[in-house]
């Protein structure tokens, strides 16, 4: 598998695979489509990162990733998503690993991501704390009314300060 940088390119097929693994509304894909082109329109100078996954040619996921610029060297996963048709073979552990380990390579000292907790989720709960993520957090009705925000963290430097 190759994970190589996003190219503007790749935007129709990034959106495509994603709404084909029935977990994002349709809202969220318009609004993955405005983060790809602001991303490809700031340059390579951006902290924001894209990269796709792929096999045989195709691209079978991706993952976008930035700093959360008000903290203290913590990143933020945005997106990550697997073709349906390849999902639990590894895919979305190894762009989760790229991911950590460029976030490292800069200093990086914590990740976080959000997900929904309806159960269309729950596969995706299960893939982050299989991967070494914790819930540090629940926004009650964050997304709508039933429909929480579960925040996920994880260390990847240092150790987490007492109380």
């Amino acid at each position: 598998m190759l994970i190589r940088p996003a190219l503007p390119a790749d935007t129709p097929r990034l959106l495509e695979l994603t709404a084909g693994t029935g977990v994002f509304k349709p809202f969220e894909i318009e609004v993955l489509k405005e983060v790809l082109d602001d991303y490809h329109a700031r340059g390579p100078d951006s902290e924001h990162v894209a990269v796709v996954a792929e096999e045989g040619g195709q691209i079978v996921g991706y993952v976008y990733y930035a700093p959360e610029i008000m903290t203290d060297r913590s990143w933020y996963i945005y997106w990550i998503a697997v073709a349906q048709d390849v999902q639990a073979k590894g895919v979305g552990g190894r762009l989760l690993r790229h991911a950590e380990d460029d976030v490292k390579k800069k200093g990086g000292r914590m990740m976080f991501l959000e997900v929904s907790s309806l159960p269309h989720s729950e596969l995706t709960r299960r893939f982050y704390l299989k991967n070494g993520y914790e819930v540090t957090g629940v926004l009650r009705d964050l997304y709508s009314d039933g429909d929480h925000m579960v925040v996920y963290r994880k260390r990847l430097s240092g150790q987490d300060a007492p109380g």
